[in-house]
């Protein structure tokens, strides 16, 4: 019976102790968000590559080494913003995060017009303003109607082999990401 106790007593002490740690280590691992990692290496509306082969550290790791990728934050609340890339890749792929993280939408190449990385983030009130009278330029663009305020727009494009490279490091780093006024 006395071993038994002392078991209990040992395994709860050990349990206090982790519970401790951990709760000490949530402000270190909650502020390396990838948000927050993209705030320390660039401004909003600015495309920054995620790789590690741009040069020093990636800002978030890539489970995928056959994909190369960019970032940029914005803040719906300044206007909508447009995302371009000339040239054409092998396949890419764009996601729309929300601040936190969540995947809001996603497409490849093959829904847009002849393969041209062309999309306006917008939100639902903007959306009605843009509707009325769609101006000229956006005419070929894929429009991402997202209910938020601050976001991250995620280009990852795909480097089959060591030729596209330069192709797709080009694609990436020509890539922008502006605040439109319509």
């Amino acid at each position: 019976m006395r071993k038994l106790l002392h078991t209990v007593l040992l395994g709860l002490l050990g349990a206090g102790i982790v519970h401790i740690v951990v709760l000490m280590l949530v402000p270190e691992f909650s502020e390396r968000d990838a948000w927050s990692r993209l705030a320390m290496a660039s401004d909003l509306y600015k495309m920054t590559r995620l790789d590690a082969e741009a040069g020093g550290a990636p800002v978030v790791k890539s489970v995928d080494p056959l994909f190369y990728a960019a970032a940029c934050r914005f803040d719906l609340a300044e206007g909508m913003v447009r995302i371009k890339a000339p040239g054409n890749v092998p396949f890419w792929s764009v996601s729309v995060y929300d601040r936190s993280g969540h995947n809001l939408y996603s497409f490849n190449d093959h829904s847009a017009t002849g393969g041209v990385l062309d999309t306006v983030v917008l939100t639902p009130a903007q959306m009605i303003d843009v509707r009325r009278e769609l101006p000229e330029e956006l005419q070929g663009a894929i429009f991402v109607e997202a209910p938020i305020e601050e976001g991250i727009f995620v280009i990852r494009s795909f480097v089959p082999d060591d030729s596209w490279k330069p192709v797709v490091s080009q694609f990436l780093e020509q890539s922008s990401c502006e605040l439109q006024d319509y």
